[in-house]
């Protein structure tokens, strides 16, 4: 599964949570980091063992964790992981029909993390709007003697 980075991330739900969080963006960014960490890894083992129970607590998880800070697709995945998990403990039945999602998770996870990170580190460099170039796109700008 592959994903453009400007579809990953609802920026403007991003940048809320960033504004709502403020100084504890960074710190609770974190938390999403391992959190989501072992959660994709339980739900891995879930599947592994055929435990749909298994499933419900860490895709709900990172389902919650991923809303919050505008990871939408991932947040889908998570959901529909619990759904078909959820299901599965109702019936008494094992989670084959998650596989295909469940493969897809860490992929997606890893690109998600990744994008964020990096949206989030004040010491990323940033290309500027103009592409660099002074007022009116004649001269670019340059520091120091030039």
């Amino acid at each position: 599964m592959s994903f453009e980075g400007s579809t990953l991330v609802d920026w403007t739900a991003f940048t809320q949570a960033r504004s709502l969080l403020g100084a504890g963006f960074v710190r609770i960014l974190g938390y999403f980091r391992e959190d989501g960490v072992k959660s994709v890894l339980a739900i891995e083992q879930a599947m592994r063992s055929g435990s749909a129970a298994a499933m419900v607590i860490p895709a709900h998880t990172l389902k919650g964790e991923a809303r919050q800070f505008g990871a939408e697709p991932l947040a889908d995945l998570a959901e529909s992981i619990e759904e078909i998990a959820r299901d599965c403990v109702e019936i008494r039945d094992t989670p084959e029909q998650a596989m295909e999602h469940v493969a897809k998770l860490r992929p997606l996870f890893e690109q998600t993390l990744a994008l964020l990170e990096r949206e989030a580190n004040p010491i990323v460099e940033r290309k500027p709007a103009n592409g660099g170039l002074g007022g009116f796109g004649r001269r670019p700008v340059t520091f120091g003697r030039g």
